[in-house]
Formats: structure tokens, C-alpha cells, sequence
């Protein structure tokens, strides 16, 4: 089995449903009912306040991402349902939708925090498809020989211990 690459982690994700379906933090475990996705677990489950260290920053741009894919389908029936739940249950949804900030998501860095590793500082860039027009991938690596870069290695050391001992 090879091993897994330590320094680049990705999430593919279809641009119509980025938002509306896959595309989870790894920490989130959707509620009975509920489809995972970044922007209900911002809002919608307080544990994302320490997943997002840099929280406001995380929220601000979820919902400016959000407004941009609305405005590419604003018949999206489930990107219509997901806006108007949100906006329904969180105040602080509502305030930055009001805004009507839009933002396209390409490159940049992000920090999370792993509840096991402690904080991650990862670069990323989104990648489009040209064979699947909609399809995007977005790719995460970390600086090599940070210490981020550190606890990404010991993370797949994990995983490459548990797919051995499952095997």
C-alpha cells in the first residue's frame, strides 16, 4: 500500500454543490437529517469557532463564496433552501448575507486547527476541471519542514497505521 502524501491534502468538489453537499470539514458529524457542508457547520455548530481559529475571517469568506455561487444559479432550488436555513437560524448568517460581499475562491492560506495536532496553516489553490466543466479541486499543502508540515506527517502516519492493522 503506498504511503499517503503528508504535505498536500485535497477536496474535490463540484461548483454547483460545493456549498449544498460533500465537501466537510473532517472534523464535522452532520446532524440526523442534515448534509454536510462548510458553510452549515460554520454557522450551525459551535465546535467551528475552534476549528476556524481566525473564525470571523472563515465566516466572512464562506458567505461572500456562497453569495458568488448563488449569483452564477440564482434558481439553485438547494442553494436557495440552504441560503434561507441559514438565515433562519443563525443571526450571524444573516448579517454577513446582508452584506452582498462576493468573492471567488483561488488562492491563499487558511488555518485550521486539528483538535489532536494543533493548528494548521495550509496554502491552497482551487484547481478547475477542463474535462468536467463545474468541477473544481481545491489542494491545501503545507510549507515543507513547518510545523504544520510536521503534524500532517504524523496525521498520515495514523492513517497509514490504521489502514494497515484494518487490512
Amino acid at each position: 500500500m503506498p504511503r499517503p502524501s503528508s504535505g498536500t491534502v485535497a477536496w474535490t468538489c463540484s461548483q454547483r454543490t460545493t456549498w449544498v453537499r460533500p465537501c466537510t470539514p473532517p472534523s464535522t458529524t452532520p446532524t440526523r437529517g442534515e448534509t454536510p457542508n462548510f458553510v452549515r457547520y460554520t454557522f450551525l455548530h459551535d465546535d467551528s469557532h475552534g476549528f476556524y481559529p481566525n473564525w470571523d475571517v472563515a465566516a466572512d469568506t464562506a458567505v461572500a463564496i456562497l453569495r458568488t455561487e448563488a449569483g452564477r444559479d440564482p434558481h439553485d432550488k438547494a442553494l436557495q433552501d440552504l441560503v434561507g436555513e441559514l438565515s433562519t437560524r443563525s443571526a450571524d448568517f444573516r448579517q454577513r448575507w446582508g452584506r452582498q460581499d462576493v468573492r471567488l475562491h483561488g488562492a491563499g492560506s487558511k488555518l485550521f486547527h486539528h483538535a489532536v495536532v494543533g493548528d494548521l496553516d495550509l496554502a491552497y489553490e482551487s484547481v478547475d476541471m477542463l474535462s468536467d466543466p463545474g468541477l473544481s479541486m481545491t489542494i491545501y499543502a503545507a510549507e515543507p519542514g513547518s510545523p504544520t508540515a510536521h503534524a500532517l506527517e504524523l496525521l498520515a502516519s495514523w492513517t497509514a497505521a490504521s489502514a494497515t492493522r484494518t487490512d
